[in-house]
This record gives C-alpha cells, structure tokens and sequence, in this order.
C-alpha cells in the first residue's frame, strides 16, 4: 500500500499543477496520507470553527482536504462512490460553516435558524464532481429566521445568503471553496436568492414544469436548517412522485431526452475532445435513463426514490423496471466515466468534462491516471462510452412514437435547408419547442408573436453562420435564459444587422456567447455606432462614468462598475470578432478599462473604509500593476497582478471612531478593494485578482508599507522578483506618491548584477515553470519552447543585464532592445504575432483549445496572415526565433562558465 501511495504522489505531482501547488503547501498532510493512508490524513484535518477568518481559513481548509481527496483517490485506497461522498460531505459542512459565519456576522447571539440549503443535483444525490458548481434552492421561515429588530424578514434572510454564498464563492488569494449556482430556483430572473418556504411550497405544487420535476429526484437537505428542509422536501413529494403521468408529461421527458442528444451529442465523434458528461453515450445519459424510469414508476413504488444513479439503478433492477445486467453494466460504466472525469479537474480544479485535444495534454490526464498515454486511456473508456450509447438508443426507441419530429405544416424544413441546416431535424426539435411556449422567455402570446416576426430571418442568420447547428444551440441556450424574449426579438426585428452580430458572436466566440446568455442587454450597446471607436482611454472612461456613478450608494456602484466594464468588454470582443480592430489595440483598451474599475471602487472602497475608521495622517494606498496589468497587455479573461503598498509610518493609528493601526487598516482596506474588483455581485463577475507577487509571496501580509518594500527588493528578493518589476506600474495613488515607488523601481533595474548568475537564476525559475505547468499542447501561446513566457525570460535576462529599456510595455521594450543592439532584428515581429494569437485565442478558444473550423479564418486575418495553414507556419517562424533567441542567452552564459 505504501508504494500505491507514493505511486499517487509521483503522478499528482508530475500530471496536475493544482494539486501539486496544494502538496507544496501542505506537506505536513502528504507525509501523514503517505505514514498512515487517506482516511487518517483527514480525520487529522480540523474543520474552521466561527469566529475564525472563516474566509482564509475555509479555503485552506478545501485545499487541504481536495488534496487528501486526491490521493485517496487516485492511490485506490477510495472508489469513486467514497471519493463522491467525501466531495459531498465536504460541501455540506462548508455550507454550515459558510451559513454560521453569515449568521455570526449579522445576529451574533442567535443560533442559525430558519433557512435551509436544499442541494440539487450531483450535491443532492451524494455524487459532487471534484470540482463542481453546487446547485442549491434557499428557503427560509420569516417566523423563526433570527434577524435584526427593525430587519424585513426577506431582506435579513437575502442578507444571509449573500454573505454565505461570498464566503463559498469569492475567490481571494487562496481561491475559493465552491462555486455556488443558485438559478435552478423559480424564476431566478425576479425572486430573490432565498425564497420564503411557503411561496416555494406553492410554486412547485401549482406552476413548476417536467424540468424541474427531474431536478428533485437528487434533492435533500444538506446544510442550515435541515428540519425545515425535510418539511419542505417533505411537502413537496406529491409534485416529484406522481402516481400516474399524462401524455403531455411524457412528451416533455421525451423532448428533455432528444434535447440532451441535440444539444450536446450532435457530431461529438468518441475521441480527443470528447464530452464525458453530455457527449453521446456519456455520463448525463446514464443518469437520465435512471431519472426517465423513476419518473415513470416512481410515483407508485416508493424503492425507487432514491437519489444517487448507482443507487438507483440498482432499485430499478431489484423492482424489475430493468434488466439487472444492463443495471450493473451502466453502473460500472459510470464509475470509468467518473473517474476520468475526477482527474481532468484535478489538472487545474477547473470544471470540465472534455478529454483534451492537444495530445500533450491527453497524455498527462492519461498518465495521472496511470495509464501510458492518452491512447491507452481512450482505449479503456471507449468502451463503456459505446455501451452507454447503445442503452440510450433503446431508450429513446421505446418512446419514439411520443417524441417523433414535429408536424412541418408551414415549410420550415425546406426554410431551415435552404439556409443551411443540413439536416434540419435537430433545428425543427428546436424551434417547434419555442412555438410551444415551454420555454419561460416565449409563454406568453406577445413574445411567440414577435418570435415568429422575427424567424424568418432569424433562420437566415443562423444558417448563414460557419456551423449553423452549434449556433442555434448557442441561440436555444440565450433565449432559454431570459426572463422574457419579447424585447429581444422585437429589437432584433429592427435591426437586422444585430441578428448577423449575434450569430457571429454565438460562432466564433464562446466568452462573448456566455456574456450575452448572461446579460442579453449587452447585444443593445452595438446599436450605437460609438460602440466600434478605438478604446477609450482610462481618463476618457472616468469622465463618461462620473455623472451616472456620483449619486450611488456603495452596493449599487459595485453594480454599475460591473455593468460599465462588462458592456466595454464586450463591445471591445465584439471588434475583434469583427475584425475591426487590431488586437493589440484592443489589449491595450482592456488594460485601461481595468484601471479605470480599479479607480473608482478603490475611491469608494476608501470612503466607505474612513467613514467607519478614519483617515492615517500623512499616509495613503497605493496600488502597483504588474504582468499584463502592468504592461497594459490584458486579454478578455486575464486576471489582475496587484501588489498592494502603503505609505507613511506603520507604527501610526486612524483618527477615526474605530481606530486601527496602520497595518491592520491598510491589510483590512486592501482586502476590501480586493473585493469590490473580484466579489461576483448580481450584475456579475468583474475580475480576478492575484496578490501572490507580493513581498513574501502569498505567505506575507498583503500590504507592506514603501519602505519595506525597498527594503525587501534590495535585501531579500529573488532574481524573478525583480524580472517581475520589469512590468511594474503603479496605477493607483497620488502623483507624489506613484513617483516614488517609480523611483524605487527604477534604482532597483539598475542595480549591477553578476549575468552569469543572473541567467542561472532565469533558467531556474523557467524550468520550475515548466514543471509545474507544462504547456497544454502546440497552440499554448505562453508555455513550451519560444512560446512569450520563453520572450519575457530572454528579454528580462537582457533588460537586468544591461540596465537598459525598463519600459512595462513589452512592444516597447522590445523596440528599446533591437534599437540598442541588445535583441535579434525579427524578435518584435516574433511578439506582436504571438501576442495577438494570445488576444484571439482567449476570445475564440477560451478552454485552450484549438478554435473552431469557423473561427480559425477570424484569428488568422487578425493576426495579419491570409490563412489557417499561414498562420501555423508563421506562429511556428516565431516561435523559433524567439527560442533561438532564450537558447543564446543560456549558451552564453554557459560559455562563460
């Protein structure tokens, strides 16, 4: 056993960068799991308790655990069923502490009451993902909910479940705990995030539709106030568990099932890149040929209740509902399929279901796993992938005469292929569902009026688009969420050329289709033209912002920031999907909207701060950008390098009613700033940002006063520190105070270094980098040989070496170099080609993988190339140029030895 457990450490380490960085900082947790196994390593792992820094100290908490989960797992020493089990219970003290520490902070001598988590999905059924939303419903009883004296009892409970949902999901420096997805609730569009329980009650006994029905299987309660949860669940039973199913119920299972094939499996070939959950013959299939059996004979034999897919598969065998040995074979089919699934989120504790394309990157799940490569891991998936698919086909014939294609009495087949859709059998599934008004946006007679306005050339819009089916599912997906389609259709009725936009967007870029789904509006700021002008500058921005913003109170600022950048964002990936502007142009104009945000939440950051703690004579915050920030290089998803630096006296104390010390103010001021830039708010997400480049890195405070700073870059700091600076820009403070850390960084370039040991500490630090995070296959534009991260080391190296052309641009700096001797002639070109590959692969592949058929025609013309196969050969041009380049600097510095 003792070598399965090193054996589980030596492929973590090598295969999955998260967990690796976990195993760093927990090595104390690994040498237990490695002594004494999985089991005792967590029964040693105290639980936060309330009081504590509950937002620190629940994220360590996760990482601790999420490691030891890991190694549990992939040692053998727990199944898959265990390791769901784990997940899920972890999920729930979570929710309880998350959900006390709320309740601490807003009625401190109370005892939580009154609001239950009612867990739905993999969480309800004991099955979490290991890295997975969780998806709840809140209820609370206003008539035992502690709250305040003077508090509306709805206003107390949203309070609470705000808080609790910012203590799972903020992400600060050392991550998050869980991602909390609360729209499964009735009409998430216009009730608040925590429902009263009996208009919950109500809601799914008279009005909730088949969807939400299906959801309910896997329900419980799973953290808070669970005797209210087992009353409400309870009081519901009736709506889950029917006795008997109309036709009309049936056809709705019907068109749920086709929609799960139409939607997700359409042209999915078993291979790299495929969907483990929703591709054919994958995981959500398996769970729904257990779900459409329960629905059906549930009502009426009471074994069949049971919410876990295992579980239930073995109810509907033991009942006789199904074949005991297609029960045992879905049953290990599901397994396989979870447990590769487990270990593409261990790479990188993302949520993702897709094997990679890249075979590099295949390779290493494939190898985390403990198989050879990615041939021999999608040899021993394959089959159970075919199997489920054939289950699934059975399925869906045995009810083929109530779910057969819509009757076609006003010639929308022909419309559909005429435009495009060949063949058009999953659009006419499609479209007959929106005529039917089962979807919120389309139920009332208005919104199916202006619908059928606005088809025919809707239809045109869509077939003209490079993949006309994914489009449409993209389109499904928008329409699905909005509250009504009314204003959506008729605006697009009017302007036809939006529709051709949006089609555009929904082909060619999923980060700006996830935005429209999210905020349909955004589509409303290209109808003015000025939304295709160059970027405004950051003191343009805060000259257009000020009037609306001047009159806000704190919450409803965070919200009108959050929907001035995402409307900027959005227009600005808009002209790139356009092809209008250059995308260097475009990083640029990201760059300055990020600190036009920064200035204004941190100026009400700090008013809102001083109001309760005062001001600190003579001293004052000060933010400096490094990495792409600092460069003004950011792309639509880059996160934000900050370090935070005060000036004046640490020993010094505010003059207000709660003083502080000047330590703690300023650490408590930038966590606050912190959190108006990255708490997601009900207008949205705004950014990430990553304080780890800090003095001391993410083991030091969060803010130092200037002097230590300097004192700590001249005494302390690593060679990569001070490459770090090279990209350093202060972007918040006064002009006084921004001149001196400018001065400080400036003296620090210039500093006489040793080059040989200047390049050994380069070359060191890259090949930690290479460790820790190898490139994720040939389009990786920041890893692998003559990639930018090779183009920053080489040019660092120089810039360290020679005490020269220390602008944070790196076009800039770059242009110093070669003007100076000091960098190859075809190294700039190398740069502005990679860099701009980097713009639009962030908006056309966001996962890293390579973009579409469709998309690649966009990336290539504005990367300034004619085609795809130019494109490669030029990013392959560069790439060797820029390696030659890192490789001379190494040899040299080898020479010299």
């Amino acid at each position: 056993m003792t070598s399965q457990r090193q054996s589980a450490l030596d492929r973590l380490t090598a295969n999955a960068p998260f967990l690796a960085r976990l195993a760093d900082l927990n090595p104390g947790d690994v040498d237990s799991f490695l002594r004494a196994g999985t089991d005792a390593a967590l029964a040693a792992v105290p639980a936060p308790r309330v009081g504590e820094d509950i937002m620190r100290l629940l994220r360590q908490w996760r990482g601790r655990m999420a490691l030891l989960f890991a190694l549990g797992d992939l040692s053998g020493e727990h199944d898959v069923a265990t390791t769901t089990r784990l997940l899920s219970d972890f999920a729930d003290r979570a929710c309880d502490a998350a959900l006390a520490a709320a309740f601490a902070e807003r009625v401190p001598d109370e005892e939580p009451r009154g609001l239950a988590v009612i867990a739905l999905g993999k969480l309800g059924s004991y099955e979490l993902n290991y890295s997975s939303d969780i998806d709840p419903i809140l209820i609370f009883d206003p008539d035992i909910l502690p709250r305040r004296q003077r508090d509306d009892p709805t206003e107390a409970a949203v309070r609470i479940a705000r808080r609790m949902t910012e203590i799972l999901s903020a992400r600060t420096g050392d991550g998050h705990v869980l991602r909390v997805d609360l729209r499964l609730r009735p009409h998430p569009e216009v009730t608040p995030i925590v429902l009263p329980v009996n208009a919950a009650i109500s809601y799914y006994e008279s009005e909730a539709l088949a969807w939400e029905q299906a959801a309910f299987i896997r329900s419980r309660a799973s953290a808070g106030d669970r005797m209210l949860g087992e009353q409400f669940l309870s009081a519901i039973q009736p709506f889950i568990w029917r006795r008997s199913l109309d036709f009309r119920q049936l056809k709705e299972i019907g068109a749920m099932s086709d929609r799960i094939r139409d939607h997700f499996a359409q042209g999915q070939a078993f291979g790299p890149g495929f969907d483990l959950k929703r591709g054919r013959g994958g995981i959500r299939e398996i769970e729904f040929f257990a779900q459409v059996h329960q629905l059906i004979y549930g009502g009426r034999d009471p074994s069949l209740r049971v919410p876990a897919t295992v579980d239930a598969l073995a109810a509907l065998a033991a009942a006789g509902r199904i074949e005991p040995e297609v029960a045992a074979r879905l049953s290990g089919h599901y397994a396989v399929l979870r447990r590769v699934e487990h270990r593409l989120q261990m790479v990188e504790d993302q949520q993702t279901h897709s094997l990679p394309t890249q075979k590099a990157a295949l390779d290493c799940v494939a190898r985390l796993d403990g198989k050879a490569d990615g041939a021999a891991l999608l040899a021993a998936i394959e089959p159970a992938v075919i199997d489920v698919g054939a289950c699934y086909d059975r399925l869906v014939a045995e009810r083929a005469v109530t779910t057969g294609l819509p009757r076609d009495e006003d010639g929308l087949a022909a419309q559909l292929a005429t435009a495009g859709f060949d063949p058009p059998d999953a659009a006419l599934r499609t479209i007959a569902e929106w005529r039917s008004g089962k979807l919120r946006a389309l139920r009332s007679p208005a919104a199916l009026d202006a619908l059928e306005t606005m088809l025919p050339e809707l239809v045109k819009a869509l077939g003209a688009a490079p993949d006309p089916d994914a489009t449409l599912t993209r389109f499904d997906k928008l329409v699905a969420g909005l509250p009504s389609a009314i204003n959506f259709f008729h605006l697009l009725a009017a302007q036809p050329a939006l529709a051709r936009i949006a089609t555009r967007i929904l082909s060619l870029a999923p980060t700006l289709a996830d935005a429209l789904g999210t905020r349909v509006e955004l589509i409303e700021g290209l109808i003015d033209q000025r939304a295709f002008d160059p970027p405004a500058n950051k003191a343009q921005l805060l000259d257009e912002w000020a009037p609306a913003l001047a009159t806000l109170d704190y919450e409803r600022l965070l919200d009108r920031v959050r929907d001035h950048v995402g409307e900027r964002r959005f227009a600005y990936g808009v002209q790139l999907v356009a092809g209008a502007t250059d995308p260097l142009v475009i990083a640029c104009g990201y760059s300055d909207l990020a600190e036009a945000a920064l200035a204004v939440l941190a100026d009400a950051t700090i008013a809102e701060f001083v109001a309760a703690h005062g001001r600190i004579a003579d001293s004052e915050l000060l933010v400096l950008a490094l990495g792409r920030l600092g460069g003004r290089a950011l792309t639509h998803a880059s996160d934000l390098d900050l370090i935070y630096l005060f000036t004046g006296d640490h020993l010094a104390e505010s003059d207000g009613a709660r003083p502080l010390g000047a330590t703690t103010y300023y650490n408590r001021l930038a966590q606050r700033v912190t959190a108006a830039m990255s708490v997601p708010t009900a207008a949205g997400k705004l950014y990430d940002v990553d304080t780890r480049l800090r003095p001391q890195g993410a083991q030091g405070p969060l803010v130092v006063t200037l002097d230590s700073f300097e004192r700590y870059q001249r005494e302390e700091a690593w060679t990569w520190e001070h490459m770090a600076l090279l990209r350093a820009r202060p972007v918040y403070g006064s002009d006084q105070a921004r001149a001196e850390v400018e001065r400080i960084i400036a003296e620090l370039l210039v500093i006489p270094r040793d080059p040989a040991k200047l390049v050994a500490d380069a070359a060191e630090m890259r090949s930690k980098i290479a460790t820790h995070k190898p490139p994720q296959g040939a389009l990786d534009i920041k890893g692998g040989p003559g990639g930018l991260v090779d183009l920053e080391f080489a040019m660092q190296v120089t810039q360290l070496a020679s005490g020269q052309c220390h602008d944070p641009n790196i076009a800039a700096a770059l242009a110093c170099l070669k003007a100076a001797g000091l960098a190859p002639d075809g190294v700039s070109e190398a740069h502005g080609l990679l860099a701009r590959m980097l713009v639009m692969l962030r908006l056309t592949a966001p996962d890293g993988e390579p973009p579409t058929a469709a998309a690649r025609q966009l990336v290539a013309s504005q990367c300034g190339e004619p085609g795809w196969p130019q494109l490669l050969a030029a990013h392959d041009a560069a790439r060797q140029e820029i390696a030659e380049w890192w490789a001379s600097i190494r040899s040299q510095q080898e020479s010299e030895k």
